[in-house]
């Protein structure tokens, strides 16, 4: 058996590698500044400590991003975001296709056609988040710079969508479709790499259901704000897979809708 037969029998360590290496260079690119004309860390910094210069923008070269540069970067974002709690789904898959396939016939390439689909599922809604950011930018109530929030009626709202939100029995509905991937793929099989593909995408809907309201408050905190993106990250991730991750949806519900009260009366 050559080096290449005997790593394309290990598939589930192939689909892991993927789904590792994805995320990484996703992150990369939100750090390095997703072509927004400075690095997510510099926007970060300014986003929490606005106080760092009496003008902190003089000097820096922005120009406005155009319409793909901001699909690219949102999608860039959902990858980074949401690859981590689709794993489980990704390797059990693998595990499922190396039980069922004959030797040798290795299906390495079947789960990584399944996070492709899932990955599609979140292009066509980042499509919809930079629509809406661009149309947000242009009434005025998110800055243009730092892509964050400038009324406190917006911010207030979207606190209190996602926190309502967070109690529905849709977000609940939504939420156990991707806790439970061994469900999904009884209900939801089909053969080949189509069907692969098809799952994907239609466990990123699923996953589109359950965390859409959680993904606008990106423009609460910041669109490239890293410590907002990584407190959704978390918090995405704790819900999806960490035993009791219902309850924590809810707790984080409850401290939304509190929070969007006080934005509103402060």
């Amino acid at each position: 058996m050559s080096g290449l037969e005997a790593l394309l029998r290990r598939e589930r360590a192939v689909a892991a590698g993927a789904v590792v290496a994805v995320t990484a260079l996703a992150w990369t690119y939100i750090w390095r500044g997703a072509g927004m004309g400075m690095s997510a860390l510099e926007m970060t910094a300014l986003t929490l400590f606005p106080h760092l210069g009496p003008n902190p923008m003089a000097g820096m070269q922005m120009t406005a991003p155009g319409w793909i540069t901001v699909v690219l970067m949102w999608w860039a974002m959902m990858i980074a975001m949401m690859t981590p709690s689709a794993a489980p789904l990704v390797l059990l898959y693998g595990r499922a296709l190396r039980q069922s396939v004959p030797e040798p016939r290795p299906a390495y390439a079947a789960p990584i056609v399944l996070a492709a689909g899932y990955l599609a599922a979140w292009l066509v809604f980042s499509i919809a988040a930079a629509s809406l950011q661009f149309a947000l930018v242009r009434t005025g109530l998110l800055e243009s710079m730092m892509l964050r929030s400038a009324s406190a009626a917006l911010s207030a709202t979207v606190l209190l969508a996602a926190g309502v939100y967070q109690l529905t029995p849709l977000k609940l509905v939504c939420l156990r479709q991707c806790r439970g991937p061994v469900e999904f793929l009884v209900r939801h099989w089909r053969r080949g790499r189509s069907g692969a593909f098809l799952m994907g995408v239609r466990h990123g809907a699923w996953c589109i259901g359950c965390c859409w309201m959680l993904m606008a408050l990106l423009f609460v905190g910041g669109v490239m704000n890293l410590a907002w993106i990584a407190l959704l990250t978390l918090l995405v991730a704790a819900e999806k897979i960490a035993p009791g991750g219902v309850w924590v949806g809810r707790a984080a519900g409850t401290v939304l809708i509190a929070w969007g009260i006080a934005t509103l009366l402060v």
